[in-house]
């Protein structure tokens, strides 16, 4: 166990960091971040920033050197990097995970040689094999990059033969994953955290809504039976377990018409969906994250009342300073922002969270504190 006023590195300085960084702070620990980023969101909340490239291996064991452990905030770090902390500090989670993760096309093969259910998928590398592929497993389907995409990016969905080619140019990257399309009734994810001993906790499911690709709404309890969210659960500790994690982990699955449920991705890391565990939750993803990477024992995932998080885009900017009073002024609603100086389109700048009697009573005055920005 480190013990409090140690110092746990973390391997990112984006918001992630941040709010682990917050959290690791109110348990008395020193939370030093490394990234490329200067005057990071989670630079100016930890003790310490190193803001160097991830590539510059020398900079990176000097870090690992002068930190307990270390835990991460995002996935797609370079290999070379994670292995040299790793042969320095105790990293939570550790290669295995983040291996995975990073590529689409591990994902899917793991899954599936582990008895996960995923969505039918071929991995294409020409747009003749991708044409083959689409052809095997029929339309519509969803073309996808195999390395670092998120938020929608490196994807084109086909609906018709005519727009093979042009997904292909769009995606444009050597390896692609072409899923079958899943029809689904709502997207749910369960986020697990798994200490070294392998005990493992899972908070209640979130129910999540995209727009344009980007998570723009998480509800919890999600509105599915109670028997499917307790195989939801199950699901994501057989993940978790197969890949020997020791940290976070969230599993995003689709629910079909038949309530059956079918794995879409895994981030061994806090995710987006999960912000609001902390209103919502006894203990919060970032708080599980500090003890877990600190040694300590896991907190009580129960959930306080039902919460949904709304997240605020660089849009939000657009027609001036946000009415931050109009959105506060409301019971229950609770703001965070992340830091950035730049509002940009798609970019997530912040979040706010919603208590309620009811998920939905909870959904509709988290989308109404976010309405209020714009007034005037």
């Amino acid at each position: 166990m480190i013990s409090p006023g140690g110092i746990i590195g973390v391997l990112g300085n984006g918001q992630l960091g941040r709010m682990f960084a917050l959290a690791a702070a109110r348990l008395g620990y020193r939370v030093w971040c490394y990234g490329p980023e200067v005057d990071s969101p989670a630079g100016r909340v930890c003790a310490r920033d190193f803001a160097a490239p991830y590539e510059d291996l020398d900079r990176v064991r000097d870090f690992a050197r002068q930190v307990s452990a270390v835990t991460l905030e995002f996935e797609n770090i370079p290999v070379e990097t994670v292995s040299a902390v790793a042969e320095i500090a105790p990293l939570r989670p550790g290669e295995l995970p983040l291996y995975i993760a990073q590529h689409r096309r591990r994902e899917k093969e793991f899954l599936n040689s582990h008895g996960i259910p995923v969505a039918p998928f071929r991995v294409v590398h020409s747009l003749d094999e991708l044409t083959t592929a689409a052809q095997e497993l029929g339309l519509p389907c969803i073309l996808k990059s195999a390395g670092f995409g998120y938020d929608g990016k490196g994807q084109a969905r086909i609906t018709a033969p005519e727009q093979i080619a042009a997904a292909w140019e769009t995606v444009n990257v050597t390896e692609c994953v072409l899923e079958g399309w899943i029809d689904f009734t709502r997207e749910i994810s369960v986020l697990v955290a798994r200490d070294a001993h392998g005990a493992a906790v899972t908070w209640d499911p979130f129910e999540n809504r995209h727009v344009g690709g980007i998570l723009d709404l998480s509800i919890c309890p999600a509105s599915i039976p109670d028997e499917l969210q307790q195989q939801a659960r199950q699901l994501a500790v057989r993940v978790a377990e197969s890949l020997e994690l020791v940290g976070l982990l969230c599993v995003e699955m689709f629910v079909t018409r038949g309530n059956e449920l079918i794995v879409n991705e895994m981030a061994p890391r806090p995710h987006n969906s999960g912000h609001l565990t902390i209103e919502g939750c006894v203990t919060s993803q970032f708080e599980q994250q500090a003890r877990i990477t600190a040694g300590l024992p896991l907190g009580s995932t129960a959930l306080r009342q039902p919460t949904a998080m709304v997240n605020l885009l660089g849009e939000r900017w657009e027609g001036g300073e946000p009415n931050w009073s109009a959105a506060l002024a409301l019971p229950g609603v609770s703001l965070h922002l992340y830091g950035k100086e730049e509002p940009r389109r798609g970019r997530k700048m912040g979040h706010l969270t919603a208590l309620g009697v009811t998920a939905e009573q909870a959904a509709k005055l988290a989308l109404e504190a976010r309405e209020r920005l714009k007034l005037r």
